[in-house]
């Protein structure tokens, strides 16, 4: 069985890190002059995004020529450049949190979102459907989950979500979308820049922890419609 490959996309449709080839082909098929590479783990692949795709292109020439220089007899085979250090299995998770995901029927499509808390897995907010794109729907998820948490003073209390790009996202303090705006996402970009907003005027202490899917199964958020 194939290992699972994680895919970064720096310049396509819609920019970010994937977790399938079919999502990854969607992001750049037919755009010119797409930018993407596929990396063994989320890890790498995430740093690689970060990065951005000059600077880890020059990261990746300065890192084969260096092991070139070390062990000139070694194989020229491409190797993929390590980023960051393997994450290990992560500790059980924490109850008194939140979770969100979003849900799109088509990709864009109607979206909607949700946070519950973990404990209970009661649903605590609630947002669509409206039409948009499920990345989007992440974003909101989280700005929203931070919203109402400082509102109600639990400046500690961890949020989970398992979009990457979303998470990236919110540390940007920037939806990095290209959906369409007009009359009918009007509505919706609206909401993006007051997100926007909050992230640019407010500060936070809450943990956003990734959701590690494959140790844990679907998020509590999730919608069920895989």
């Amino acid at each position: 069985m194939a290992k699972q490959k994680f895919y970064v996309v720096w310049d396509g449709a819609e920019d970010g890190v994937y977790t399938s080839w079919e999502a990854c082909q969607q992001a750049v098929s037919g755009y010119s002059g797409a930018k993407y590479q596929a990396f063994k783990t989320e890890a790498e692949a995430e740093e690689a995004f970060e990065m951005g795709y000059e600077k880890y292109k020059e990261q990746e020439a300065k890192n084969k020529e260096q092991e070139k220089k070390e062990n000139p007899d070694a194989s020229s085979a491409p190797r993929s450049m390590s980023l960051a250090i393997h994450p290990s299995l992560p500790a059980p998770a924490i109850e008194n949190s939140i979770a969100v995901d979003a849900a799109c029927s088509g990709n864009p499509g109607k979206m909607e979102y949700r946070g519950v808390y973990l404990r209970t897995g009661k649903e605590i907010f609630h947002y669509g459907p409206v039409w948009g794109t499920n990345n989007i729907g992440e974003f909101l998820a989280i700005v929203h989950g931070l919203a109402l948490l400082k509102q109600k003073g639990l400046y500690q209390m961890p949020i989970y979500s398992d979009s990457v790009n979303a998470q990236l996202w919110v540390k940007r303090k920037k939806c990095k979308t290209t959906l369409e705006r007009n009359e009918k996402t009007e509505g919706l970009f609206q909401l993006i820049e007051r997100a926007e907003k909050w992230l640019k005027e407010n500060t936070y202490q809450n943990p956003i922890i990734k959701w590690p899917t494959e140790e844990w199964g679907e998020i509590p958020a999730d919608f069920g419609r895989k």
